[in-house]
């Protein structure tokens, strides 16, 4: 009888075990959702705000730029980047070939010496 009572505590127990954890995965899953669904705009759209000041637009920003820089050297970067990634280091033989080293035998690497029983 007691032993019924204690089995049935158990498997009550793995269903209040089971249905806890439902329930925190899937108020998880519901919180992660309402976030990226309204958290995320919010916090983008404050972001906005504090980065281009409350009274310009984004397309107001002038973007600064230096005067010096010129056209030569642009092109010589462009020309330096096109050359780097462009580059092949070596042109291999694709064939793989695979030799087998030849062992010679020694009876240090031998097993079979750790296998026989010696009795004296």
């Amino acid at each position: 009888m007691i032993s019924n009572i204690f089995n049935i505590s158990r498997i009550n127990e793995g269903y209040l075990i089971l249905f806890s954890g439902l329930v925190i995965v899937f108020s998880a899953l519901l919180l992660l959702s309402v976030f990226f669904k309204y958290g995320l705009p919010f916090l983008l759209y404050i972001y906005r705000i504090l980065i281009k000041g409350p009274d310009k637009k984004i397309s107001d920003i002038q973007i600064d730029s230096d005067r010096r820089f010129t056209g030569e050297e642009a092109a010589a970067i462009a020309a330096a980047l096109q050359i780097y990634l462009n580059e092949q280091h070596d042109i291999e033989n694709p064939i793989l070939t695979i030799k087998q080293a030849k062992k010679s035998y020694s009876p240090w690497s031998s097993k079979i010496y750790g296998t026989q029983n010696r009795v004296k």
